[in-house]
């Protein structure tokens, strides 16, 4: 099972395995920056998972913490090598390191709750409705880098597709979302369609945050929570930024986080009446398309 951790995971956790290294000799990320003669964010980024660690790395990290276990060395070395492995999603030059990096975690994750107000979820959008999103998000960029986008965003899919060991999905729509059209009303009715028959598997659950729920803790936008199926992986929130993303595992975030994703599931459509909410502005936007 270990040979099949992608690369962005086991860098994750072997940055985690040097945090724990340094806070057992009870040293700041900046005391260890000082004796490396390197910033204190490079510290931080290695010990978070968003930097690609070395083996050289990991030998200077373990003998400022005066590591005397030499197998155990060795032991995080070679994680450190496997870590630099690429991921099938580095193939697509285009991607920038911070959507690479939730690629990677998306991909190991076990679970996946998310709560979008603009749009539908990646995971669950038809081909045509994923061109048209990234079309109209990222205006300057050419037909062909939208195309290969497109296609990272199918490939994403597999994991919901995995019959022997799929990702378990909640998401939270917001009526905008469904609404909006993106593309063309044609576009619109068959993403609808595609919504509804997804909700029907068993590992994927689909709710509607409708207009009439007023406030609610979704308000100040998209984001995402992961959970993995080894105990010792945080949770990790993931929230998107137009210019680059912020990832939080801190268990005051993870708990502030998960709480409110409890208020909006409370607050949504069941998944029978979002099913049957859907159903109608398929119909609606079919109607409009003829």
């Amino acid at each position: 099972m270990a040979g099949n951790v992608n690369p962005t995971v086991r860098r994750r956790r072997l940055g985690q395995e040097l945090r724990r290294l340094r806070e057992d000799r009870g040293m700041t990320a900046e005391e260890v920056a000082d004796r490396l003669l390197v910033s204190q964010s490079k510290i931080s980024r290695l010990e978070n998972g968003r930097r690609s660690i070395s083996p050289r790395d990991v030998r200077d990290l373990c003998g400022v913490y005066e590591v005397q276990d030499r197998k155990l060395v060795e032991s995080l070395m070679q994680m450190a090598r496997e870590s630099r492995q690429q991921g099938w999603w580095h193939a697509f030059a285009e991607l920038s390191p911070s959507y690479s990096v939730y690629i990677g975690l998306e991909t190991d994750a076990s679970s996946l709750r998310v709560y979008e107000p603009q749009v539908v979820p990646g995971l669950l959008q038809t081909q045509a409705y994923a061109a048209a999103v990234i079309a109209g998000a990222l205006p300057e960029m050419s037909e062909d880098e939208v195309g290969s986008r497109v296609q990272v965003r199918m490939r994403r899919q597999q994991r919901i597709r995995d019959d022997r060991h799929p990702l378990r999905l909640w998401a939270v729509v917001d009526e905008a979302a469904l609404r909006r059209v993106v593309g063309s009303p044609a576009v619109m009715a068959e993403q609808l369609r595609s919504l509804v028959d997804s909700s029907e598997f068993p590992h994927v659950t689909l709710q509607v945050m409708p207009f009439t729920a007023g406030a609610h803790p979704g308000v100040n936008g998209q984001y995402a929570i992961l959970e993995f199926p080894e105990a010792s992986d945080s949770t990790v929130i993931y929230l998107e930024g137009g210019t680059s993303d912020l990832y939080l595992e801190k268990a005051h975030d993870v708990q502030h986080y998960s709480v409110m994703y409890e208020h909006l599931r409370a607050q949504a459509l069941s998944p029978k009446q979002t099913r049957e909410f859907v159903a109608r502005l398929a119909e609606e936007h079919a109607a409009a398309a003829a």
